[in-house]
């Protein structure tokens, strides 16, 4: 496909398509800044060859309104549960309330090949408590989660241990992405992903959820989350340097 001209900015094909959709849902025009903001993360994403691997996700800040933040990136839109419009800031994202808000991504945690998978959330304020950004199961077998217990973040990756590990950041991306039968990667500090030799397992059935984990105990979170992306494997540090990226350039052309 052909780049996109657009005003005095020159647009990936598919961040334009993108653009179309987000403005028509906002009934308003996006600032250049912001167009080009969206534009130079999906370029960036095909140049580090992740891209294709982005199978259902959000970008939850830029738009103008919440119905335009909950226009998908890539895949099926996502259900709203409960968000309404207050919780909704363009530099940082949305924000949970520990309890009845969340989003199903409406991506089954089987949709992709069991040894190929990511989860990846950019948190923007910590979570309090125990509190799980998204995912689909708890300890069940083949659960996929990132959950914050006391302010550090475990993670699961189709696989029942009840921590495989714990980061040592609090703000930023955090993330999964399992590429192999016997080991997954995580984020363990900003920018750094380290390996946990966990076996997969057959992943559990059931929509991922964000702002919560689909599960009996949901752990609902009141973080803000300004990004998620769901699909198979990616490199998790290219992934992270992008969105962070993403939130800056969105953030200094937003006024």
């Amino acid at each position: 496909m052909s780049w996109i001209i657009t005003g005095t900015q020159k647009l990936d094909p598919d961040a334009a398509s993108y653009i179309d959709r987000v403005e028509t849902a906002d009934g308003q025009s996006l600032e250049e800044g912001v167009k080009l903001a969206y534009s130079t993360f999906v370029s960036g994403c095909k140049t580090d060859g992740i891209w294709d691997a982005i199978k259902a996700s959000c970008i939850l800040a830029g738009a103008q309104t919440l119905n335009g933040a909950l226009v998908p990136l890539v895949g099926t839109a996502p259900t709203n549960y409960s968000f309404v419009s207050g919780d909704y800031n363009r530099k940082t994202g949305l924000v949970g309330d520990g309890s009845t808000k969340y989003l199903d991504s409406n991506r089954d945690n089987n949709a992709d090949p069991q040894d190929s998978q990511h989860l990846f959330c950019q948190v923007s304020t910590t979570p309090t408590g125990t509190m799980a950004v998204m995912g689909r199961g708890s300890t069940d077998t083949g659960s996929s989660n990132i959950t914050f217990v006391s302010g550090t973040a475990s993670y699961r990756s189709r696989n029942t241990q009840t921590a495989s590990s714990s980061t040592t950041h609090s703000l930023g991306g955090f993330g999964v992405s399992r590429a192999a039968s016997d080991s997954f990667f995580y984020l363990s500090s900003v920018g750094v992903a380290s390996n946990a030799g966990n076996a997969s397992q057959t992943p559990l059935a059931g929509s991922i959820h964000v702002f919560r984990r689909n599960a009996t105990s949901p752990l609902s979170a009141d973080a803000r989350l300004s990004f998620y992306s769901i699909g198979e494997s990616l490199d998790l540090v290219l992934l992270d340097t992008r969105v962070t990226t993403l939130m800056s350039d969105l953030a200094a052309a937003i006024v």
